[in-house]
Parts: C-alpha cells; structure tokens; sequence
C-alpha cells in the first residue's frame, strides 16, 4: 500500500479561520468508498484529535438542533423517522435530483458543519489534528497539509453498494457527483493508495503519523 509525498514541508497558515496558533492540520479527503474513516480512526487510536465533515452534519441535524426542525418545514415530517431522528435516505432522495433544494440544503448546513469543525479544532490538544472533509474540491485554507486516500473506482463503487445497501445506478450517481479522481490527487500532499488489506492500510497510516508528528514540532 504505497503513500506518497513531495519533500515540501510548507503550511498553509489557518490562524484567521480559527485553527488557533501553531495548531497543524492535515486535511484528508478522498471519494466514497475510499477508506477515509478507517484512516482518519486509525489516527484517532494514535492519540490525534478529529474533526470530521461527516460526524459534524450528523450532529447538527440530531433531535433537539434547529435544523432538524427548519428541514422538517420545508420538506415535510415524511423527513423524519417516527423516533423523531432524520430519515437521510429520504432526504439524499428528496435532494440529490434537485440542485435548488440541494443548495437550500447546503446554505443550512455547511455554516453550522463549518462551526462545529471549528470549535473542534480549536480545542484540539494533540500534536496535530485531522480535518476530514469528504467534499473538499480545492485546498482547505484550514490544513496545513492534504492527504487523499485513493483507491480505484470500480473497488470505491463495491465497497459504496456493501457499505450503504444502495444499488450500483446510485453508487454511480454519488461518484459521478464528486470531485473526479485526477483532480482531487492534483490537491495532495500526500497520497494514500487503499486497495490492500486493514493491516497494510494502518502500516501506511503509522508511517503518516511519524512524518506528521515531525512536520507538526
């Protein structure tokens, strides 16, 4: 399982969006499929704080938040499980063909997922902190370092249908929708290539961790 990186050592500076001083971030990112939260909680393990995209928007929709409420108004309580909780299939159903109720839907979310992120990184007490951002298109000004986890697309298309229970047409669909695979190796630092076994992927994960927690001192 190879991993990848230019000798460049170089930070983004993300003091202004609220990383706080000297906190060095490592984004990581990667398509569906790819493997990124069994990097991203393999690095957990290891002692490093997380901040991830995904956790966040399941948090700020949870029974009790505005947003929960603001999406069952506008889309209905059929949005709703009758626990009360946020019935995702049918909102992904309701949205992914829509791109007005998609952006209405991201203009609610992303400020509040964006916060969230923030006041994790903010507290952050490790030597460094990981930013996973699934939907990143261009560098996160956030990280001072990207890692794409990358893996072919037929295996990103098995491992969506195993994962989620969705058929093939829609796996496809939720690929096509993201960031092409050659663009979003043009953001790395370093490269992850997931297509081995979990013991390979936690090797290349700990040699990352070790080159991390020297360009973090």
């Amino acid at each position: 399982m190879p991993v990848s990186g230019p000798s460049d050592e170089g930070r983004i500076v993300a003091d202004a969006l609220g990383t706080g001083p000297g906190r060095y971030v490592v984004g990581i990112t990667g398509g569906i499929g790819s493997g990124k939260t069994a990097v991203s909680q393999r690095l957990h393990s290891l002692g490093i704080e997380v901040a991830d995209c995904d956790v966040a928007a399941r948090r700020v929709v949870e029974p009790g938040q505005p947003a929960l409420g603001t999406i069952a108004e506008k889309f209905g309580t059929a949005m709703l499980h009758a626990d009360g909780t946020l019935n995702r299939a049918a909102l992904r159903e309701r949205v992914f063909g829509n791109a007005n109720e998609r952006r209405w839907l991201e203009s609610l979310l992303h400020p509040l997922i964006n916060r969230w992120v923030r006041d994790v990184l903010e507290a952050a007490r490790s030597p460094y902190a990981i930013l996973v951002n699934p939907l990143m298109r261009q560098r996160d000004p956030r990280a001072d370092r990207i890692l794409v986890v990358d893996v072919p697309e037929c295996i990103q298309i098995e491992r969506a249908m195993a994962r989620d229970g969705v058929p093939e047409a829609q796996a496809r669909a939720i690929l096509a929708s993201q960031l092409d695979r050659r663009s979003r190796l043009s953001l790395a630092d370093d490269v992850l290539t997931n297509d081995g076994s979990l013991d390979d992927l936690h090797q290349a994960v700990d040699r990352l961790h070790e080159r991390y927690l020297r360009l973090a001192a």
